[in-house]
């Protein structure tokens, strides 16, 4: 998906891949598995809300700013 400038503030939207793909057939599991991934309990998103939320109740600075970077991290995952 991407969106091209076409001039005078305009903006047109293309619903097109990066790469082409060529899906033969279904695999529910593994598509199972990818959302987890991204949104489940263990995904990487899961983990860089709970690293970001762990660093309200750090006592130090140090202990915070350490948890931020960790958090900040996951989510560029």
């Amino acid at each position: 998906m991407a969106m091209e400038y076409v001039g005078d503030n305009m903006w047109k939207y293309s619903k097109k891949l990066q790469y082409p793909i060529n899906i033969r057939k279904k695999d529910l599991k593994m598509a199972k598995a990818i959302i987890s991934q991204y949104g489940g309990p263990q995904g990487e998103l899961g983990a860089a809300l709970r690293y970001l939320n762990q660093r309200y109740t750090m006592p130090d600075e140090k202990g915070r700013s350490l948890l931020n970077d960790i958090g900040t991290e996951e989510l560029t995952q």
